[in-house]
């Protein structure tokens, strides 16, 4: 079981790979984790230090993974945060090549390009991400403002969603997993991991918590690569994933936490 999982990290925090190498790892999945930008901390922060990575060096660092051969002994390749176009399309090559090599790899894209109606990357990696990452993917993960950028489809309820979905998915993606939801429907105080595929939707709800710590959807993504690495069928995979980032947030809050809390405290000792 190994996941190659292409996306940022952070010194301090949980974003990227920083949020996902973790609790995949603690799933039992081995993970190749290939950086695209490092950083001391994500911008949230009054300073941040470090950079994008160099183009050369994240194509240096996939070719080491092609010709360790874990292209062949992979399950899942995850793609998320690139930092850059020259970045995107590295990685985008990597994917394409990975897909071929390995039919059987299941490709999860993790569109990250904005949120609250914003996007937020570098110019040019939206274009590499809806031409090239989205098409050449098993199963894409965008919130909702993500979702809708890359359709062109308002998802304000679930016929939109569904549509927005069935719009991706004629691209090539077998499904999509629309995240941070909030549709006309759904109850008051809640918030929606949303499973299109098949022209059917499956809804998991959890109560919307008032924290937002950075790196959720990078969580969330890890949990569903790690599962989906092991075997488990979409539905459960999703599922799993949507309870332990709940977890995580529960556990966030009580600790009065900014940045994830990734690992449960120790068990009281009994003397």
């Amino acid at each position: 079981m190994l996941v190659i999982s292409i996306q940022s990290q952070v010194v301090h925090g949980h974003v990227g790979n920083s949020a996902a190498v973790y609790p995949m790892q603690a799933e039992g999945v081995r993970v190749a984790a290939v950086p695209t930008t490092l950083l001391s901390n994500h911008p949230r922060y009054p300073t941040v230090h470090g950079r994008v990575l160099d183009a050369a060096l994240v194509s240096e660092l996939l070719l080491g993974v092609e010709e360790r051969g874990l292209i062949d002994e992979a399950t899942v390749l995850l793609t998320g945060y690139l930092g850059s176009k020259a970045n995107a399309d590295v990685v985008a090559d990597f994917a394409e090549r990975a897909r071929a090599r390995n039919p059987k790899l299941i490709s999860l894209c993790d569109p990250v390009i904005g949120d609250d109606g914003k996007v937020y990357v570098a110019d040019g990696i939206l274009d590499v991400v809806h031409n090239r990452l989205v098409p050449n993917a098993s199963l894409v993960t965008p919130n909702q403002f993500e979702l809708e950028l890359l359709s062109g489809i308002a998802t304000k309820d679930a016929s939109g969603l569904l549509a927005a979905s069935a719009a991706i998915s004629a691209q090539g993606p077998a499904g999509v997993i629309a995240t941070g939801c909030t549709l006309a429907d759904t109850p008051a105080g809640q918030v929606e991991t949303i499973l299109c595929a098949g022209g059917k939707l499956l809804r998991f709800a959890t109560p919307r918590l008032p924290i937002r710590p950075y790196g959720t959807g990078d969580l969330l993504a890890g949990l569903i690569a790690a599962h989906l690495a092991k075997g488990a069928r979409i539905e459960n995979a999703v599922g799993k994933a949507v309870a332990s980032v709940f977890a995580t947030l529960v556990r966030t809050q009580d600790a009065g936490s900014e940045e994830m809390q990734l690992i449960p405290p120790p068990a009281a000792k009994i003397v």
